[in-house]
C-alpha cells in the first residue's frame, strides 16, 4: 500500500509541476501583451503628470535632456505591461511620488505601450 501511494504522490507531484509550470508561464507572457487601459485617458494623463520631464507624445519625441522620451520607453525591449506597471507603482529617486490609482496606470501603460513602433 504504501508504494502504490508513493508512485501516486510522486505522479501527482509531477502533474502539479506541470501545470505550476505552465500557469507561471501563462502568467508571465500573456499579461504582457494584455492592455486593459484606455490609450486617450493615458495620453491626457501623461501631458498632465509627466510632460514637465518627458516628451510624451508623437510629436515631440525628443527627451528633455536625460530624460527618456515615452517614445523611446516604448521601444526597450524590456517594456511590457508589466515592467511598466511595476515601475508606475514603486517610487524613484529622480521622479515625483505619484499616487496614481489602478486604472490611472492601465491608462499610462496602455498610452505607453501604443507608442510602440510609431
Amino acid at each position: 500500500m504504501m508504494g502504490l501511494f508513493s508512485i501516486r504522490g510522486s505522479s501527482a507531484f509531477v502533474l502539479a509541476y506541470i501545470l505550476l509550470n505552465a500557469t507561471l508561464t501563462a502568467a508571465v507572457s500573456a499579461p504582457a501583451q494584455i492592455v486593459n487601459g484606455d490609450i486617450n485617458m493615458g495620453q491626457q494623463l501623461a501631458q498632465r503628470w509627466c510632460s514637465d520631464c518627458h516628451a510624451v507624445g508623437l510629436e515631440n519625441a525628443e527627451a528633455h535632456g536625460s530624460v527618456p522620451s515615452f517614445v523611446s520607453i516604448a521601444e526597450m525591449p524590456s517594456t511590457t505591461s508589466i515592467s511598466l506597471h511595476a515601475f508606475l507603482q514603486t517610487s524613484h529617486e529622480r521622479m515625483p511620488n505619484l499616487q496614481l490609482t489602478q486604472t490611472e496606470i492601465d491608462d499610462v501603460v496602455a498610452y505607453i505601450l501604443s507608442l510602440k513602433g510609431k
